[in-house]
């Protein structure tokens, strides 16, 4: 079973309406391309503007139910195609900064605000979100476990722990910073120590305090009858804006995680209780 997962690395227009219509062709465009998921980069309902004059901000948040957000649904349902949208959500005074997944017949699978606020910089006119999100995901292909962590997640091995112990095999991460060697490598230590595979889309080069560089990695660190270990990227994109596409090999990592040792197999959670006092 092999999922192919559309990275959708654009530079942001100048309207929620130039957004949307923007969003649209690259979906179209993904899934012409055969994707059966379709990932914007982070919060992509007004490119990652945050202005911090509260009334600014407000002004640019969108509900769920908003004819942006909606026709995100309606297109994924038309293109029998998953969708993750990504928006600054309406959230009494202080939006949510989210992610919500529509499944092929556009169905609502997922919807996750980020919980790990970047509260130190811009982010903290925003309300960081509550919980960790795993759903099976209805592809052309076949169940896949989904779950969501956006950009500075990344930073904490309890995300993608808390999502694998959930039963997560994919994660989707929306992104909008530089993806230089050391978050790459933050990206690759979540995959290969919880044995998923984790995709994220970034904004291109031309986006202030982004260059692209999209990746996917698979969470397959070795093969039984394969010396020495291989390379988990099993895409990356260039700086460049475009539409990009790559193949999750799901059948390989879940023959993986039946046989190797990360993951849950070896921990001993009653030996952890510093992490959360």
């Amino acid at each position: 079973m092999k999922l192919k997962i559309a990275f959708l690395q654009l530079l942001p227009g100048r309207s929620l309406n130039e957004q949307y219509e923007k969003g649209r062709a690259a979906c179209e465009k993904a899934a012409a391309m055969g994707a059966d998921i379709a990932l914007f980069p982070e919060m992509w309902s007004d490119g990652y503007y945050l202005p911090q004059d509260m009334n600014e901000l407000n002004a640019l948040a969108a509900a769920k139910d908003s004819d942006f957000v909606q026709g995100f649904r309606e297109l994924a349902e038309k293109l029998e195609m998953a969708v993750g949208i990504t928006f600054l959500e309406k959230h009494g005074r202080k939006p949510l900064n989210s992610f919500v997944l529509y499944d092929r017949s556009g169905r609502e699978v997922i919807h996750y605000s980020k919980v790990h606020t970047c509260a130190f910089a811009d982010e903290t006119v925003l309300s960081p979100g509550e919980e960790f999100y795993v759903a099976e995901l209805d592809t052309k292909k076949g169940s896949v476990s989904i779950g969501a962590m956006i950009c500075f997640d990344r930073e904490f091995p309890e995300s993608a722990r808390i999502l694998m112990l959930k039963g997560a095999e994919l994660i989707l991460a929306p992104n909008a910073c530089p993806m230089e060697i050391n978050r790459l490598s933050a990206l690759r230590t979540r995959a290969y120590e919880n044995m998923l595979a984790i995709a994220t889309c970034n904004y291109p080069e031309g986006m202030p305090d982004c260059n692209g560089h999209s990746t996917l990695f698979d969470g397959v660190a070795w093969l039984r009858n394969e010396p020495g270990s291989r390379d988990m990227c099993v895409f990356e994109a260039p700086e460049t804006e475009g539409v990009y596409a790559a193949d999750l090999d799901l059948g390989m990592l879940r023959e993986y995680r039946e046989h190797e040792i990360m993951g849950d197999k070896f921990r001993h959670p009653e030996r952890y209780g510093l992490l959360v006092k």
